[in-house]
């Protein structure tokens, strides 16, 4: 077992890790969308918390050797379900024609006020 940490994510602010890589898989923690590049900048909409949600998974999956091709299920909380549309649009664009399996789960709020959290679990690059 061998725990992931990369720059180019956010750092985890508890007691857990961006990433562990077992088995031939990695499973990423819950991504929220901060900016590593701009901390302290509050996203704008759906669609922006999004692909800068799933841009932090992607960051965690390089470093440890896999990519968002490789994904294999996806779990995407959204605080508003009523933004789905819009979630599900940006996800794609993201994604384009790859298609893993995926939950999406309804919450009623998640940290800072974020309307996304997305959370991964990918094969490594063979």
């Amino acid at each position: 077992m061998k725990t992931i940490e990369t720059p180019h994510a956010p750092h985890p602010a508890g007691h857990y890790a961006q990433a562990v890589v077992h088995g031939g898989l990695v499973f990423v923690a819950g991504q929220l969308p901060n900016d590593v590049a701009n901390p302290g900048r509050t996203p704008g909409d759906a669609e922006e918390q999004t692909q800068l949600a799933l841009r932090n998974v992607e960051a965690i999956l390089e470093a440890a050797g896999s990519g968002l091709d490789r994904l294999l299920s996806v779990t995407v909380y959204v605080a508003d379900i009523g933004l789905w549309p819009r979630v599900n649009a940006a996800y794609a664009r993201v994604l384009g024609s790859h298609r893993p399996a995926r939950a999406v789960v309804p919450v009623k709020e998640l940290h800072h006020g974020y309307l996304v959290e997305v959370q991964a679990v990918a094969a490594l690059r063979e």
